[in-house]
């Protein structure tokens, strides 16, 4: 019998990448996405146009997870095998601005599927996307999942509340329920306000002549950077293992976020020079023409300096570890881009 998996956060870039995963496993996979009077399935646009991925069924409805009624609804409708969490309000330095909505999305949209599972079947699979902003303030490095968590804004704050009431819904109810807690991951499916991205398409763009200067913040944090479309995998290994548990998905190596513009300037051909300390460094090109600048409006009011995890125990029971590394993270994310160019 055909396997049906719900995923919450279809449209965002780790939906699309799992929604690819599953389907290519003979999957029945159910997305939810929010209503908008913009249209923003552009990630999963290339599932109904692979006939191998459209012949195992794909399947959008209405919903959302700060909405109890649309979550029971679906899950009761659905009746899925397993559950993904990906839904959330995932910009960190926005959670300072609506800490609110973030906690509504991120903390309690959690506890609202969990509460659905208990309620229609007991037997259904649990995801639950934790982040590496739970660690934020870090007590030891690498961080591993014995790792005290000490979050430095109210998007890490959430993600915590997600990662307790996941696991006290487990041990309450007996659910197979995993946290996966999720360094950095990155893709060409990114969105725009994520350094990463913003960095790679700034910098195109710059090369392009389409843009003149890129601003950006701290540029001395240092983050554990993977690809999303590993990172996915791991997600789906979780709900495949005997028992539940909870895992710190990562690469092991972390890179600054100075030495990520500098990869990404070389790669695309583009010589740039740093002059100046603090918030007043600047990238100059090889014409001496200023092309970044660091801005105190980008800075979190609580910055986390330093990430970067440990995978031991999900490579030891998962069997899963990284086949991207930096380098071949930044060639997609830029071959991305030369393709939307062409």
């Amino acid at each position: 019998m055909k396997k049906k998996a719900l995923i919450f956060g279809v449209t965002g870039q780790d939906g699309s990448y799992l929604s690819k995963l599953l389907l290519k496993k003979g999957y029945e996979v159910h997305g939810v996405k929010r209503r908008s009077s913009t249209i923003n399935t552009y990630r999963i646009d290339d599932i109904y146009n692979d006939p191998l991925l459209k012949k195992n069924k794909f399947f959008l409805h209405y919903g959302d997870v700060t909405d109890s009624l649309s979550v029971n609804n679906i899950i009761e409708k659905i009746r899925p095998n397993e559950i993904y969490n990906l839904a959330a309000q995932s910009y960190v330095a926005v959670s300072f601005e609506i800490p609110e909505y973030t906690s509504n999305a991120d903390a309690l949209g959690t506890l609202r599927i969990l509460e659905a599972i208990t309620k229609i079947d007991k037997n259904i699979k649990f995801y639950q996307a934790g982040s590496s902003e739970m660690f934020g303030k870090v007590n030891e490095i690498p961080q591993t999942e014995k790792t005290s968590f000490y979050p430095r804004s109210p998007y890490g704050v959430s993600k915590l509340y997600s990662h307790w009431i996941t696991i006290n819904y487990r041990e309450s109810y007996n659910l197979f329920a995993c946290n996966g807690i999720l360094f950095n991951h990155e893709s060409p499916f990114r969105g725009e306000t994520f350094v990463t991205k913003k960095v790679v398409k700034g910098l195109f763009n710059i090369k392009q002549k389409k843009q003149k200067k890129l601003f950006v913040g701290n540029i001395y944090s240092k983050r554990d950077w993977g690809h999303a479309k590993d990172y996915v995998e791991a997600m789906w290994k979780m709900l495949q293992q005997k028992k539940p548990d909870d895992y710190v998905i990562c690469t092991g190596k972390q890179y600054s976020i100075k030495y990520f513009i500098n990869l990404t300037a070389k790669k695309l051909g583009i010589k740039i020079k740093w002059k100046g300390i603090g918030i007043n460094e600047k990238a100059y090109d090889q014409d001496n023409k200023c092309i970044i600048e660091c801005k105190k409006k980008y800075f979190r009011p609580t910055e986390v300096d330093t990430l970067v995890g440990s995978y031991a125990k999900a490579q030891r029971i998962l069997k899963w570890s990284p086949t991207h590394d930096i380098n071949s993270l930044v060639d997609d994310m830029i071959d991305y881009e030369y393709s939307n160019l062409r």
